[in-house]
């Protein structure tokens, strides 16, 4: 069975230490226009990181197909831990060298198995076939990578929020990924 993940990165929040910001209200305008997009596929299921932001990207299109959306902790924001650097140097380095972190963060490396290990729970036992996953850039990236090798820092740049990709996995192991659709506004 072909499974299609849809990978969200949610939409745009005001910037604050809290990871339970809610979105801002240009983000709450665009979590409708991912439900315009997305409404349009056969979702049979909807995942969401536990953050906000992440949760409210999503919930227009769960109201409008009646689905939950269920919360994977699997999914959450990568901690990047303290730096001195500004936020793209800091990103910039754990992307140049996957094992690395800075202190108090969680590597590359460790997220994106994080997030793989719940694909891989997803293909062994998730009965729909077309599958909504709400996240955050990093995490996103790090996914896509891993069927994708050459997505990288640059791609984590091209993120908008927010932004939809589709990853298309078939039986066999021959996987691809097309972006849906991205907010035509910058948003790093």
């Amino acid at each position: 069975m072909m499974i299609a993940l849809y990978l969200v990165r949610h939409a745009h929040a005001d910037w604050a230490a809290d990871e339970e910001r809610p979105l801002s209200e240009r983000g709450h305008h665009d979590s409708r226009r991912v439900a315009d997009v997305l409404q349009a596929y056969p979702i049979g299921a909807i995942y969401s990181s536990p953050f906000r932001r992440a949760r409210e990207t999503v919930a227009p299109l769960a109201a409008r197909l009646a689905l939950a959306i269920r919360m994977e902790p699997a999914l959450r924001e990568r901690r990047l831990g303290q730096s001195s650097a500004g936020f793209r140097q800091a990103v910039e380095a754990t992307w140049r060298d996957p094992s690395f972190s800075h202190p108090g963060g969680e590597s590359n490396a460790v997220a994106q198995r994080r997030g793989l290990a719940f694909i891989r729970r997803l293909q062994e036992g998730q009965a729909a076939e077309h599958v909504v996953l709400s996240t955050h850039g990093n995490l996103l990236a790090l996914i896509l990578q891993g069927f994708v090798p050459e997505i990288d820092y640059a791609f984590w740049t091209s993120l908008t929020m927010p932004d939809i990709h589709r990853l298309s996995m078939e039986p066999g192991g021959k996987s691809t990924v097309e972006r849906l659709w991205k907010e035509d506004r910058a948003c790093q």
